[in-house]
C-alpha cells in the first residue's frame, strides 16, 4: 500500500505515554469493534479460556476475568512510531474520501478523532482496554486503538500487510459513518425489543455494512491517489476471512453456530468488502435490505 508520502491527520490524540491498568475485557456501553474478536481469541489462547466464552460475554454486555496490564510504560519504539504515522495517514485518507462523498449528496462529514493508547484508557462509552482491539465509541465519536493489536493481527491470526491494517481502521471509521447517518442508533433502539438471536442478526448486518463502507473508502482512495499495490486487496480479503465468525468458532475448537454470529461469516465479510470496493457507493452497502448476505 502506498502511503508514506501522504498527509497525516490532525485528529490524532496520543495517550500512549499515560499509565494505566487494564481491569476487564468488557467495554460497558460501547460496541464491539472489528478487532475485538481478534484479540479476544488471542486472550483466550493465552489464558486458557474459551474464546467463545469471552466473545459471548462481550456480545451480551457482560464482563470477563481481569487481565493485568503493565503499570508503567516503555518509550515508543520506532516500529510504534511508524505504525502511528501509518494510522494517521489512513485516517487522513478516510477524511478526504468521506468529506467528498458527504458533500456530493449535500451533507457535511464530521471527522472522527482517533486515540492511540496502551493498556487502558477512558472513553465516553466506559473504560476501553487493549484486549478489545480497535473500536469505535459513538458517544464521543472517537476510534480507539492500541498499536500492539497489529502484532496480534499479523502473528496470531495470520493477517499481515499494510492494507489489512488499513482495512481495520476503515472499518471502524465505517461505524462512524453509520453513526452520522443514524443507522447505528436504530440498532441500539432495537436492543430491548428483540431477542438476543434477533439482535445478533441485526449486528451482523451492521458489521457487514461497515466492511462494505471500508471497501467504499478503498475504492475512492485508489481512484484518487492510487494507493493499492499488488497483493493489497488479497491482504484485506485474507483479514476478512480470518475474522469471520465461523472461522473464529472453528479456531476455538467448537461447532459453527450461526445464531451466535455478531460480525458475519468469512465469506460474508469478504463479499461485502468487495462490494464496496467495486461499487464505491453507500447505496451498494444496504445490508439491512439485502435478501442475501
Amino acid at each position: 500500500m502506498k502511503w508514506e508520502d501522504q498527509r497525516s491527520s490532525d485528529n490524532i490524540e496520543d495517550r500512549r505515554d499515560q499509565s494505566g491498568v487494564t481491569p476487564r475485557l468488557g467495554l460497558g456501553g460501547g460496541r464491539l469493534g472489528l478487532g475485538t474478536v481478534l484479540v479476544v481469541l488471542a486472550v483466550g489462547w493465552f489464558m486458557g479460556i474459551s474464546p467463545l466464552t469471552l466473545l459471548q460475554m462481550l456480545s451480551e454486555g457482560g464482563e470477563a476475568v481481569p487481565v493485568a496490564a503493565p503499570e508503567t510504560r516503555t518509550p515508543a519504539s520506532s516500529a510504534d512510531d511508524r505504525s502511528a504515522r501509518f494510522v494517521s495517514v489512513v485516517l487522513a485518507d478516510t477524511e478526504d474520501v468521506w468529506r467528498s462523498i458527504f458533500a456530493s449528496s449535500g451533507g457535511q462529514y464530521r471527522d472522527p478523532h482517533l486515540v492511540l493508547f496502551r493498556g487502558s484508557t477512558s472513553t465516553a462509552c466506559g473504560q476501553g482496554q487493549s484486549a478489545m482491539g480497535p473500536f469505535y465509541c459513538p458517544a464521543d465519536q472517537k476510534v480507539y486503538i492500541d498499536l500492539g493489536f497489529y502484532d496480534v493481527l499479523k502473528t496470531q491470526l495470520g493477517a499481515p500487510g499494510d492494507f489489512a491494517q488499513a482495512y481495520v481502521i476503515a472499518h471502524e471509521v465505517g461505524h462512524h459513518v453509520q453513526h452520522l447517518l443514524g443507522i447505528s442508533q436504530k440498532l441500539d433502539e432495537a436492543r430491548g425489543r428483540v431477542s438476543q438471536a434477533q439482535y445478533n442478526a441485526l449486528s451482523v448486518r451492521l458489521e457487514l455494512q461497515a466492511d462494505c463502507l471500508a471497501g467504499v473508502w478503498a475504492h475512492h482512495a485508489d481512484r484518487s491517489r492510487h494507493i493499492l499495490e499488488q497483493g493489497d486487496v488479497a491482504s484485506a480479503m485474507n483479514a476478512a476471512a480470518r475474522i469471520g465468525d465461523d472461522a473464529l468458532q472453528k479456531s476455538a475448537g467448537g461447532a459453527v453456530v450461526p445464531e451466535r454470529f455478531t460480525h458475519g461469516s468469512s465469506a460474508q465479510r469478504q463479499r461485502w468488502f468487495a462490494t464496496g470496493l467495486e461499487a464505491g457507493t453507500v447505496r451498494a452497502c444496504d445490508t439491512f435490505n439485502a435478501r442475501s448476505l
